[in-house]
């Protein structure tokens, strides 16, 4: 035991130089903290870090306040896209970017919101799920006339779609056809 207790005095003087190297190389800062309020939750003081702003929440005095950002369905993207094309041309067959048929419309706004569709009314007219006519929603798909037509539900009773040879693109009142079927996607 002689043995372990002679090396406490060289052990000690290491640490204590150790410190007082420490205490050169690095200057004590003053500790400064800043409360912090969460709303619903507490204040807490935080450690303030020089040129770090402490990050502020909705509620907490001085914060900016940015309200969410609002979300859209795929059917309200392809209603905006179908939108950018209002009085584009129609062509038989055709399915965009600048002239569409009924279905080519309806596949193309939908290919913009990152929704794949098929190419025929007839076959759009299977998509999705079914809806009734009293719960339609902005970008709701319509067929009409047994399959044969398809236009996108563009909300206030009114549909965008390509209808026919010489009529461009545009809106149309949603009664305006025999409707065959509603389908959310």
């Amino acid at each position: 035991m002689a043995s372990s207790n002679s090396h406490r005095p060289a052990r000690r003087a290491a640490v204590a130089g150790a410190m007082a190297l420490g205490a050169m190389i690095l200057p004590a800062a003053p500790a400064m903290a800043e409360p912090f309020n969460i709303p619903g939750v507490g204040t807490f003081d935080v450690p303030a870090v020089p040129n770090l702003p402490i990050p502020q929440f909705p509620g907490t005095p001085g914060a900016p306040f940015a309200p969410p950002a609002p979300v859209f369905s795929a059917g309200q993207r392809a209603v905006e896209a179908a939108q950018s094309k209002l009085g584009a041309p129609y062509v038989y067959g055709a399915a965009g970017p600048n002239a569409f048929d009924c279905s080519g419309l309806v596949q193309w706004a939908f290919a913009q919101a990152g929704i794949g569709l098929p190419r025929t009314s007839g076959a759009q007219a299977g998509v999705g799920v079914p809806v009734s006519l009293s719960d339609l929603q902005v970008g709701d798909v319509i067929i009409y006339n047994g399959g044969g037509h398809a236009g996108i539900y563009a909300g206030d009773g009114n549909i965008i779609h390509a209808s026919t040879s010489g009529t461009p693109v545009r809106y149309a009142p949603l009664n305006s056809m025999a409707i065959y079927a509603a389908r959310r996607v």
